[in-house]
C-alpha cells in the first residue's frame, strides 16, 4: 500500500482475551497517509480494519485485511473554552482525553466506568455511562472528520452533511476512518457519589423517584441473593468530601479488583461456593460517600477480566427482564461470578444508537473469564429482545442482520449511507457483514 508507517504481520488480542488476529498494521500519522492507503487498498480489493484499545467483547475490531492504528495520528488539538467545544484526533484514549479537558476547566457531561478507549472507539460502539437525562458519548460529537472508502476527507456535522452526521457517530467502523472528532463539553463539575447496600426488590420500587431525583443512578444485583449495590451521583458545587485515599484503594483497588480476582479464581475451581461467595461479596461493600472531579467519579479501575453483553431496554421493560433474568440464572448448570450491572440514558436520534427514539435501561450481564457464558447470555438475549431489545455493539450477541433491522426504524438509511461513502466494501468485516448484511 502507498504511504509509509506500515508494519509487518503482528498478533492482535482484545482486552478480555476471547478476540484474536494477526494482520498487517497500518500506523498513518497524517490525514494524508489515512487516505493513500484507503485509496490503495479500494484500488487493490484489500480491506482494512480501524481498531481502538481493544475493549470491545465482540469481533468488532477483527477483520481480514489489514489493521489501521491510529495512535500515532497527527491532529492538531483545538480547545475553545469559550464556545465548550474540543477537537482533538479519534485515536486519543478517554484517560487523554479527560485530563486535558479538566486542565482547561472542562468536562464532558457523562462517562461510562472505563476511560481506556480510544475517542472513535467509545463513540462508534454506542460507549455510555447512566443518567436519565444524558445519552451516549456519541451525542456529545458536535463534529467529525471521516476518510471515506473512496478516500474522501468528510467533514460532518448537523450543518454539513447531516445525513452522515447521523449515521457516523455510531458506525461500528462502517463508514469509514474516523480521523477527527469535535465534542461538545461543559464547564468542569463535581459529583457527590453515594453507593450503599440495598435490597434489590426496594431499588426497583423505588427506580422511578430514584431517577427522578438523581442526576446518574445504577446498581449492581448479586445473584442468588436479594442484594445490590446502589449507585447515585449528583452534581454539587464544592469538591468538600474528598475520598480519603486510604478508602479509595481499600474499596476500588484491594476489594474490587484484588480480592474479588480472588474470590472469582475461588468460585471458578469450586462452584458450589459461588452463592455465598455472591452473598459476601454484597456485604463486603459498604456505605460510602464522597466527592470528587467529575471523571475520576465516573471511572474506575477494571483489572479483572470478564466477558461482557449488554442490552438496551424499554425502560419499562425492566422489571420484567429482570424476574426472567433470575429465572435464567437459577437454572443454569453453571454458576454466575459476576453481579448485574442496570444503567439508564435518554433517548436521542443518532440511527444506530441503541437508544434511538426511546429511554432506555441497560443490563449487563457479565462472566469471569474461563467460565462458561453462551448458555447464559443466549437464554438472556431470548428474553431481551423479545422485549425489543438492542445490543451494545461492543458487548458479546449473536443478532445478524435479519433480526436487527427491524429494531431500528433508520436501518436501511444507514445501509443506504454505507453503500454511498464505502462503494468498494473497503471497510467490510466478517463480523460486519453477519450483523449490517
Amino acid at each position: 500500500m502507498r504511504g509509509s508507517s506500515v508494519s509487518d504481520a503482528t498478533a492482535w488480542s482484545n482486552w478480555a482475551g476471547n478476540q484474536h488476529s494477526t494482520a498487517t498494521v497500518l500506523r498513518p500519522t497524517t490525514v494524508t497517509e489515512v487516505v493513500e492507503q484507503v485509496r490503495s487498498a479500494a484500488e487493490a480489493g484489500a480491506r482494512i480494519r480501524p481498531i481502538g484499545s481493544g475493549h470491545s467483547f465482540t469481533p468488532v475490531a477483527v477483520g481480514d485485511g489489514s489493521r489501521m492504528d491510529l495512535a500515532g495520528l497527527a491532529i492538531d488539538v483545538q480547545v475553545d473554552v469559550d464556545r465548550r467545544l474540543v477537537t482533538v484526533p479519534a485515536g486519543m484514549t478517554l484517560r487523554q482525553l479527560n485530563a486535558l479537558l479538566a486542565s482547561h476547566g472542562l468536562a464532558l457531561p457523562n462517562l461510562g466506568d472505563i476511560d481506556a478507549q480510544t475517542v472513535a472507539g467509545a463513540i462508534s460502539t454506542g460507549t455510555h455511562g447512566t443518567g436519565a437525562a444524558y445519552g451516549g458519548l456519541a451525542t456529545f460529537v458536535a463534529a467529525l472528520t471521516l476518510v471515506t472508502g473512496t478516500g474522501e476527507v468528510l467533514h460532518c456535522s448537523a450543518d454539513e452533511h447531516p445525513d452522515v452526521f447521523d449515521a457516523a457517530r455510531i458506525s461500528l467502523g462502517a463508514l469509514g476512518v474516523l480521523v477527527e472528532v469535535t465534542l461538545r463539553c461543559v464547564d468542569a463539575f463535581v459529583l457527590r457519589a453515594h453507593e450503599r447496600p440495598a435490597v434489590l426488590d426496594a431499588v426497583l420500587a423505588d427506580l422511578p423517584e430514584l431517577i427522578g431525583t438523581h442526576d446518574h443512578v445504577e446498581f449492581f444485583w448479586f445473584p442468588y441473593s436479594s442484594q445490590a449495590q446502589l449507585k447515585v451521583n449528583d452534581r454539587v458545587p464544592d469538591d468538600d468530601r474528598p475520598l480519603p485515599r486510604w478508602r479509595g484503594w481499600l474499596d476500588d483497588d484491594f476489594l474490587a479488583n484484588t480480592v474479588f480476582a480472588g474470590a472469582c479464581r475461588l468460585g471458578r475451581a469450586m462452584p458450589a461456593l459461588v452463592p455465598t461467595i455472591s452473598a459476601v461479596s454484597a456485604r463486603a461493600l459498604s456505605e460510602r460517600i464522597y466527592t470528587g472531579r467529575s471523571d475520576t467519579v465516573f471511572c474506575t479501575p477494571r483489572r479483572v477480566r470478564f466477558v461482557e453483553m449488554e442490552y438496551a431496554l424499554p425502560r419499562d421493560a425492566l422489571p420484567e427482564a429482570l424476574d426472567a433474568l433470575r429465572r435464567i440464572i437459577d437454572r443454569l448448570p453453571f454458576r454466575v461470578l459476576f453481579p448485574v450491572e442496570v444503567r439508564f440514558t435518554a433517548a436521542d436520534q443518532i440511527w444506530l444508537s441503541h437508544s434511538y427514539g426511546r429511554e432506555s435501561a441497560y443490563v449487563a450481564l457479565h462472566q469471569y473469564v474461563g467460565m462458561p457464558y453462551e448458555p447464559y447470555f443466549r437464554a438472556f438475549e431470548q428474553v431481551a429482545t423479545e422485549l425489543g431489545g438492542r445490543p451494545h455493539w461492543g458487548k458479546l450477541h449473536w443478532r445478524d442482520a435479519a433480526s436487527l433491522a427491524d429494531a431500528y426504524p433508520r436501518w436501511q438509511d444507514f445501509q443506504r449511507i454505507r453503500t454511498h461513502l464505502d462503494p468498494h466494501h473497503t471497510f467490510t468485516t466478517p463480523h460486519l457483514t453477519t450483523l449490517l448484511g
